[in-house]
């Protein structure tokens, strides 16, 4: 709908305008220009062609701005989008001249005081004004010189390109009029500034003085225009006037909004001569109709503001004479934003017009329909409706497709990709991720096509209405709606221009039909009028318009290629000749691109493509074919060339292509998409894909290939860097249901296309796909804590997945039929389930396990349907409810038996009704309020007391059909339901007129919709997934005030039973004390205490000494402080303070241990925090015993360790000052000499070292890791520096350790606990005993000590920073404690790190990307910003600088030297002076960092397992320490043994150097994993840099052979079918045999790429190990030049001697080793073995067996000569080739060094998991070792 913005009438009087006051540096006025200095262009960007020029009549410098397109030309202010420049002025003065002939543009964004970024524009391309809550556009009328003919036009008030005389202009814009008039706001600062060409530029300033060039300095002086803010133009912004001229005869002046009673509102043009001179016009306003403009909420409300204004009298709230379809006239969304409104019919367009020449309290708004027809709306403001509207707002839709996949085409400017879901058009931004919507089609799009310049866009929609849309694609309005004249049109083909538009489809006879409009008129308010159209017989599968001239076209299709042309007003065609070729069946074409030198443009090519694999070059002129390609014939013939059919087999049939300057694209039903020169003579890349590829298209830059696939997914290829890039994946099908993960802020759906899906809620990316072969899902459901998913299937089976390990926990097969319902209790206990048959069953959840404890028959209606609320259970999981055991009936049970506890007949509810009414879903309100929603059939919500079952209420109607779905918010304020394919939004007490919204979008019904758990978006699906914003404001999502109870602000007696409410469900009024009977957590009181001064409260050191099971208050003065205390032998409701008896650390050590449990919160949910560590689940276990050697005996020594462990927490130091620098890989610290590269290694640890802490003066490293073996508490080392002594170990936290840090005089040290310890330790760094520790109700991620006093330390933690005040009084050490909650509006947060500024400020990060700035003296939050889009987990800050480092792998420097002054300010200070220095974006999440005192250089560490060198000076990140991020499978030495390889699970293969552990090489294969990899062995000949060569096999089976010294992929092999488990080259490096999982050994050619040799035997179990040797066995009587091995999980060995140069390949021996029946649900231990090579006829074996054991078999004996007795069995074996040693690898963690034949063995520690790899170096010198990511160097010192 369009209409008018409301605007005050002359007589009427606005409303006072709040303005803020500027800083005292802002006044009088601000030059921007000069202030910022944008000619150093430092604090400003620039884009495009912009330029400094001087000009000569203006005596001074201004800026250029030119360009075709206003986004690639643009002067900005400030240089980042994340900083603002905070400018309050309430005038802002911009002095420019529009290009002559030229379209210009200017952007200004503005803050207002609720933080609301609104952006305002003005140009003279916008055709009239629009509106959204967060986007005014203004029209710009353009002045010219007096009497000229451009100055005719702009009295006209008609925006368009600049006269050719257009004048300097002063715009004065003020800015809280603006917002006030326009959005109802209150203006706080002005944000950026960007002018988009094509404009000159003077200058642009700020003030809140009204500067006015008609006015000199002696008339203002001799008048009182300075009392009403009116003063003269200064200087630096004045236009020079010669003399005897006037300024406005020569200048432009125009105020915005206008105080001129001449110009309509909503448009900015010259108006009289300025408001200071009193020159107004004396002749009567004219009355003039303003141009139609978007109305939105804004404007209704408005409207309503001026009806108060203006009309004293009341206004009835109903008026009789208007008709009841008006009010929903503001529902109506022609454009595309907002989503969700009811859209008229496609032959209707609705517009509104305003003003009429009425009296003020006469305000009306009109609908015109095409007739002249006028009906009178409703005034906004007379109906009470339900706010804010919009309530919704769509964010998100996953989904792609829907009637085709084949559409997605490219913007212009390669920055977004435009594609159908279904009956939305979905604009999707590349860098962003952000989606824009089209909404407007009533059923799925079936078409779509650009204009050249991608300013218009044409969509079609399926189905018989066959409708047709035009969108102004800039601006998302819908230009035009028109009748196709087709049932179902598949093609659409734009002109460049615009001006024709040709498809083709059927008519309803079923006929092809080609049909072109004439679109050139509807960008100028026109429609479209059909040029021609035609039927045809011939088959049409793409059709589109010649470039070179818009009356032809070109379409082809099954045996015909034919053009066709538009002449004297009919459509004629013509076929192209085929010659031999006449019987393909054609896909799709595209024409030769770019300019070629004398070529004529109808000589250019036309390229068609077949599903026979052809390519058919046609002749457009001569109409014939030029030339024929074969790209993947069956059966390639010489020359090249192939004639169609003669080739034995089919080809690959091609579906897509397209082409640009200097290739082409292919998109095939094999999947591929192949990248061309235009020669076709080989491929140049090519990227495969799971489905037949449905399209492709080349962005015009030709970087990006944009594909889509038959199975809903679309992506890009990246041509330069060649990544490709998945932008969204989708279901096939309808989507059944969905759960959403409340923790995980993950999504779970099921749909037909059988599949279940999880989804990221933030990304929108797709996680995890589970599919079952021969079952369908039907339900899904996520537990609320555990990374759980169930699922239940047609067969009815239902099955719980573990998300963590991606495997199966448990089936259940207690229902025979398919499941109907699935669903967990909110607290996690129980999960039940339903199916067809009525089954009911009720499961116990136990340790991520679920046991059935009950099952009942018939209880569940069989006809009641599926969904995710066919079973509901109540908030506080006491009651379950369901329709059952007929439809008209609805049970309640309770959950925790299914003991049955009501029965409501709905039947007899109503007893007017003369057919009977049954069930359809239920629903829970909220537990206080214990109400049960039913839904009906006949189109009811009934609600029911859900204890007595008595009928509350009763909504009706609530859709035209049954209501699908339906959810209650957890606050019980709104109440969502579908419908007739339409989501709407309630209010639940039905409290107004108007008490719903409704939202379309889907052209599906709608098959679930609910609210996230945290009430922020809503979710619905049926044809895809939609995620809306729900927009309801914080306040009002708490529950009325008469749902709270006043008992919860009281505090219980003893033997009180009331339990406390959920925080989360209640606003809290006043604090409530804690209840006896509520569980342990750190709670505030409200008390007050006389006499008591501070901020800080005491915690003393013990309980007094008082009755069992008492308890006392302290009271206090400030509401935030921890006062309430309990008895020991309960759990504690505040911090408890432990103080230890002195003792050696030692001792204290063992009290530690042995003292009282530390009490503290049940809490064990993981935080919505990366900082919080956790840490890797290992099935490994601690050795039982280990035989280390005597000192100085060791045959090992541990000389390198390879990785850095990216999941730890600041688990890196480093000291500038003495260079000390350290971090954690495993279980091993690593202390790196940065110079040499030498490494030392403590060795205290046995499980992996979550974070570090180093002493100010170095000479200290605390280090944190889990439980040690036999102990009840974590482990936390403290080691000496100078000698890497461990001097002490302190237990005390009983699982993870999350930070630790120095006091500054290093006199303490404190330690927190994770999420599950919730504890905080205080120890002494003297005797290293623990002085107190405390219990902290919510999760703490980090805790620093204050730089300036060893008495202050600070931890964050879940919305709150908590200030801790240490006191020594003797040996008695007491805290006080102030808890100081995040502003509110950060909202909900996790503070997650923070460090000390200068001074008395602490910064603290969110985990939404906010830094906030704390005063230490108030501990109060004075000062906030957006500092990043992703959690903030890392922040370090010296002086006036500060480094900040997230999740989204950015590391930041500001400068923030002017917070301290800010600071006085309070909570007034703004963030305009923060400024972004310097962002480096790094290969993962930052988890540590460290730097000098300077912050100009650093080591930072990621996730990736990379340590980074930063300088900032120099803006440069070099890579100092690297490893793998997933499990290491496979490590080798080099020959010459200068270097070792690695590869991994990440698809990685690395080469290292050994003398520097430095990464020389490293090949990365996307999407794979590398299971294997060998190392080529030193050839007989030379050998040099040339022939050193790694192969690796990957899990899709193919091998890649590469070379390290020209850092190139040589050769690519596909000999598996399955994924390859082992590989090694020949002796003589001439052959790679490979294994698979599969049981096959394939022997290659490196060569010539072929597999020359495959050998089955071992099929069906896969190959462990495979190995080569030079020995020859002549006495054995076969001939060979070698032996291998090969050897499988099944336990069995097979030798072979081998000759591959003359093809022979002979079985020498069969081995099979006997072993017990394999236990179920345990990981055997692989199969290994290896030839002796100190014994020339042996082989050693080592598995699963009858014994732990290892075993020598003797090849020439045939027997078992000799066996070694193992502490386990082995996971990892290695035989030194040149001393009698075996070196292996046990699931205990242990590394052991046995001798042989005899000897006493060697263990070794220093891994944290299973040691599943032991390689020896060819001399026998080296040993390589890994445990999971990390990587151990050995060497061999003696023996």
């Amino acid at each position: 709908m369009r209409g008018n913005r409301g605007c005050p009438d002359v007589d009427s009087v606005p409303p006072p305008i709040p303005v803020p006051v500027p800083a005292a540096w802002q006044r009088p006025y601000l030059n921007i220009f000069k202030h910022f200095r944008v000619e150093e262009w430092k604090r400003s960007a620039k884009e495009g062609d912009v330029a400094a020029l001087t000009d000569t009549r203006l005596k001074g410098t201004i800026y250029r701005i030119r360009g075709s397109n206003p986004a690639s030309s643009y002067l900005q202010l400030p240089r980042a989008g994340t900083q603002s420049l905070g400018l309050t002025g309430r005038y802002l003065y911009l002095l420019f001249r529009p290009l002559p002939h030229k379209h210009f543009l200017v952007h200004l964004d503005v803050t207002t005081e609720e933080n609301q970024v609104v952006r305002i524009s003005f140009s003279n391309l916008f055709k009239e004004f629009k509106s959204t809550a967060t986007w005014l556009q203004f029209p710009f009328v353009c002045g010219a010189a007096k009497d000229s003919a451009g100055d005719s036009v702009s009295r006209r008030g008609a925006s368009g390109a600049a006269p050719a005389d257009v004048r300097w202009t002063c715009l004065v814009l003020d800015l809280p009029s603006i917002l006030s008039l326009y959005l109802n706001r209150r203006y706080s600062h002005l944000r950026a500034v960007k002018l988009c060409s094509n404009l000159l530029v003077k200058n642009l300033c700020t003030s809140d003085l009204v500067f006015d060039p008609g006015v000199t300095f002696s008339k203002a002086r001799h008048t009182d225009l300075a009392c009403r803010g009116i003063a003269p133009m200064p200087r630096e912004m004045a236009f020079p006037v010669p003399k005897g001229e006037k300024w406005h005869d020569l200048y432009d002046y125009i105020r915005f909004p206008s105080e001129g009673l001449k110009l309509p509102y909503n448009s900015i043009q010259r108006s009289c001569p300025t408001p200071a001179a009193g020159d107004r016009a004396s002749e009567e306003p004219v009355r003039r109709l303003p141009p139609p403009v978007t109305l939105t909420r804004a404007v209704c409300d408005r409207l309503s503001l001026i009806h108060h204004i203006t009309s004293p009298k009341a206004v009835p709230r109903r008026s009789p004479v208007i008709p009841k379809s008006i009010p929903e006239v503001h529902l109506t969304a022609p454009r595309a934003v907002p989503a969700g409104h009811l859209v008229p019919e496609e032959n209707q367009r609705l517009h509104s017009v305003g003003d009429t020449g009425q009296p003020p309290s006469a305000i009306h708004v009109y609908a015109h329909q095409r007739g002249g027809r006028t009906t009178p709306a409703v005034p906004a403001g007379s109906e009470e409706r339900l706010l804010p509207d919009p309530i919704l707002k769509l964010r998100t839709i996953i989904g792609f497709g829907g009637c085709s996949t084949k559409w997605a085409l490219w913007t212009h400017n390669n920055a977004a990709v435009v594609y159908p879901c279904h009956a939305v058009i979905v604009t999707l931004q590349l860098r962003t991720g952000e989606q824009r919507f089209f909404l407007g089609h009533t059923d799925k799009v079936s078409a779509l096509a650009f204009n050249g310049s991608s300013t218009l866009l044409a969509s079609a929609q399926a189905g018989p209405r066959g409708v047709g849309r035009l969108w102004d694609f800039r601006t998302g309005t819908c230009l035009a709606v028109f009748k196709t004249h087709v049932h179902s049109l598949w093609s659409l083909s734009f002109s460049r221009s615009g001006a024709v538009l040709c498809g083709v489809g059927r008519d309803g006879h079923g006929k092809t039909l080609v049909v072109v409009w004439n679109t050139a008129q509807v960008t100028r308010g026109g429609g479209v009028a059909v040029l021609a159209k035609a039927h045809t017989d011939m088959d049409i599968q793409a059709l589109k318009i010649a470039f070179f001239d818009e009356t032809r076209m070109v379409s082809c299709g099954r045996d015909n290629i034919r053009l066709w042309r538009v002449r004297s007003g009919a459509l004629h065609s013509c076929p192209v000749n085929l010659g031999e070729y006449h019987s393909l069946d054609f896909t799709d074409l595209a024409f030769e691109e770019g300019p070629v030198a004398e070529q004529e443009q109808e000589d250019r090519a036309l390229f068609v493509c077949s599903k026979s694999g052809h390519v058919l070059e046609v002749d457009y002129k001569n109409m014939s074919v030029r030339s024929a390609r074969r790209l993947l014939p069956a059966q390639p013939r010489e020359h090249g060339q192939e004639q169609a059919g003669s080739s034995s087999g089919p080809g690959i049939a091609i579906n897509s292509i397209s082409m640009s300057l200097t290739f082409c694209a292919t998109g095939s039903e094999d999947g591929y998409v192949r990248l061309w020169p235009l020669d076709f003579s080989a491929v140049v890349l090519e990227a495969e894909h799971e489905a037949p590829v449905s399209s492709v298209c080349i962005s015009p830059d030709s970087r990006k290939v944009l594909c889509s696939t038959a199975a809903g997914s679309l992506g890009y290829v990246d041509i330069q860097s060649r990544d490709y890039n998945t932008l969204m994946r989708s279901h096939k099908a309808a989507v059944l249901g969905f759960s959403v993960g409340g923790l995980r802020k993950q999504i779970a759906t099921v749909s037909q296309d059988s599949t279940i899906r999880v989804w990221d809620l933030v990304s929108m990316q797709q996680l995890y796909d589970f599919a079952a072969t021969e079952e369908a899902p039907c339900a899904v459901a996520f537990h609320p804590t555990w990374k759980i998913l169930a699922c239940g299937f047609d067969s009815g089976t239902v099955r719980t997945f573990s998300l963590a390990a991606s495997n199966l926990l448990l089936e259940h097969k207690q229902h025979r039929t398919a499941i109907t319902g699935l669903t967990f209790s909110p607290d996690g206990n129980f999960m039940f389930s339903s199916c067809l048959q009525g089954t009911l069953a009720l499961y116990r959840c136990v340790a991520q396990k679920s046991h059935v404890l009950r099952v009942l028959g018939n209880v569940v209606a069989r006809d009641a349907g599926s969904g995710w609320d066919a079973l509901v259970v109540s908030g506080d999981s006491h009651l379950l409810a369901f329709v059952g055991p007929s439809k008209y009936v609805v049970t309640v049970m309770e959950a925790c038996s299914l003991d049955e506890l009501l029965r409501v007949d709905i039947s007899i509810l109503d007893l007017h009704s003369t057919v009977l009414d049954s069930a359809v879903r239920v629903c829970f309100g909220p537990v206080p309020q214990g109400e049960l929603l039913v839904s009906t059939s006949s189109n009811k919500i009934l609600v029911l007391d859900a204890k007595t079952g008595r009928l509350v209420r009763e909504v009706s109607p609530m859709h035209k059909l049954t209501c699908s779905s339906f959810a209650l918010s957890r606050d019980g304020q709104y109440l969502l339901t579908a419908g007739d394919k339409v989501i709407k939004v309630w209010d639940y007490r039905m409290r107004f007129d108007i008490n719903f919204q409704v939202y379309i979008g889907h052209s599906e019904p709608v098959r679930q919709v609910a609210f996230t758990p945290d009430q922020q978006h809503v979710v619905s699906v049926g044809d895809a997934i939609f995620l809306w914003d729900f927009l309801a404001p914080v306040g009002a999502r708490s529950p009325p005030a008469r749902a709270r109870s006043s008992a919860s602000a009281r505090l219980p007696g003893p033997g009180s039973s009331e339990k406390p409410k959920d925080v989360s469900e209640t606003l809290r009024q006043t604090v409530p004390l804690p209840l006896l009977s509520s569980p342990p957590c750190l709670d505030i009181s409200s008390a007050h205490q006389a006499g008591y001064q501070g901020i800080f409260s005491e915690l003393d050191k013990e309980e007094e000494a008082g009755l069992p099971g008492s308890s006392r208050m302290v009271a206090n003065k400030d509401p935030s402080i921890f006062v309430v205390e309990s008895d020991r032998n309960k759990e504690l409701v505040r911090p408890k303070v432990r103080q230890e008896s002195p003792s050696s650390p030692e001792k204290s050590t063992n009290e530690a241990r042995k003292g009282t449990k530390t009490p503290k919160s049940q809490c064990s949910i993981r935080p919505d925090s990366y900082r919080h560590f956790t840490p890797r689940f290992k099935a490994s276990v601690l050795p039982q015993s280990l035989l280390s050697p005597p000192a100085g005996s060791e045959v090992l020594k541990l000389k390198a360790v390879i990785g850095y462990n990216g999941n730890g927490r600041g688990n890196m130091v480093w000291n500038p000052d003495t260079g000390f620098f350290a971090y954690s890989c495993g279980c091993v610290i690593v202390v790196e000499d940065l110079h040499s590269g030498s490494q030392n290694h403590w060795l205290g640890h046995a499980e992996e070292i979550s974070t570090l802490a180093l002493s100010h003066d170095a000479q200290v490293l605390a280090s944190a890791s889990g439980k040690k073996d036999g102990d009840s508490h974590c482990q936390i080392c403290i080691w000496s520096i100078p000698d890497g002594a461990c001097t002490a170990e302190l237990f005390h936290h009983e699982t993870q350790v999350q930070a630790m840090a120095f006091s500054r005089d290093d006199k303490f040290l404190v330690t927190i606990g994770d999420y599950s310890d919730q504890s905080i330790a205080l120890w002494s760094t003297y005797t290293y005993q623990l002085l107190l520790s405390t219990c902290v109700s919510e999760p703490v991620h980090d805790v620093a000590f204050s730089p300036v006093s060893h008495q202050d330390l600070a931890c964050v933690g879940r919305g709150a920073v908590m200030f801790w005040l240490l006191e020594q009084q003797g040996a008695a050490v007491n805290l006080k404690v102030h808890q100081a909650p995040a502003p509110d509006v950060l909202g909900l947060v996790e503070l997650t790190s923070l460090c000390y500024g200068a001074d008395t400020l602490l910064y603290s990060g969110t985990n939404s990307g906010q830094i906030c700035v704390w005063d230490t003296e108030t501990n109060c939050c004075f000062m906030t910003w957006e500092a990043d889009e992703g959690e903030i987990g890392v922040l370090l800050c010296r002086h006036d600088r500060l480094v900040s480092g997230s999740n989204t792998k950015r590391i930041r420097l500001w400068a923030v030297g002017s917070v301290q002054e800010l600071r006085l300010k309070g909570p007034d200070a703004r963030s305009s002076s923060v400024l972004l220095e310097h962002e480096i974006t790094l290969d993962g999440t930052i988890v540590s960092a460290a730097f000098d005192d300077s912050l100009e250089m650093g080591i930072v560490g990621t996730t990736a397992g990379t340590l980074w060198y930063i300088n900032w000076l120099e803006s440069t990140s070099i890579r100092l320490i690297s490893g793998h991020k997933s499990k290491v499978t496979e490590v080798c030495f080099s020959p010459d043994e200068t270097h070792c390889a690695t590869c991994g699970e990440d698809g990685s293969v690395r080469v290292w150097a050994l003398s520097s552990t430095e990464l020389v090489v490293q090949f990365q294969v996307l999407n794979q994993s590398c299971q294997c990899l060998a190392w080529k062995p030193r050839p007989v000949g030379l050998w040099g840099a040339e022939s050193q060569h790694v192969v690796a096999g990957y899990s899709d089976g193919t091998i890649r052979v590469f070379s390290v010294s020209r850092t190139e992929m040589e050769l690519k092999m596909h000999p598996h079918n399955a994924a390859l488990t082992a590989i090694t080259y020949s002796t003589d490096g001439e052959m790679i045999l490979s294994g698979g999982k599969d049981g096959l050994v394939a022997v290659s050619s490196p060569r010539t790429g072929m597999t020359i040799h495959v050998v089955a035997d071992h099929k069906g179990s896969p190959i462990t190990v495979l190995q080569c040797t030079r020995k020859q066995y002549h006495d054995f009587g076969v001939e060979g030049g070698e032996l291998w091995l090969a050897t499988s999980s099944d336990r069995r060995v097979s030798v072979w001697a081998s000759d591959w140069l003359q093809d022979k390949c002979e079985l020498l021996d069969w081995l099979s080793f006997p072993a017990p029946a394999d236990p179920e649900g345990l990981d055997l231990p692989p199969s290994l073995a290896a030839f002796c090579p100190w014994e020339q006829d042996v082989l050693v074996y080592v598995g699963f067996g009858m014994q732990e054991e290892a075993l020598f078999y003797n090849l020439r004996k045939k027997q078992v000569v000799r066996r070694v007795s193992l502490p386990a069995f082995a996971t990892s074996l290695s035989l030194s080739p040149a001393a009698p040693f075996m070196a292996l690898g046990f699931h205990a963690r242990l590394l052991r060094l046995q001798p042989c034949p005899a000897g006493d063995p060697q263990d070794y520690a220093g891994h944290d998991d299973t040691v599943h790899l032991c390689r020896f170096a060819p001399s026998g010198r080296r040993l390589l070792t890994a445990s999971h990511s990390a990587v151990l160097v050995w060497e061999l010192t003696g023996g």
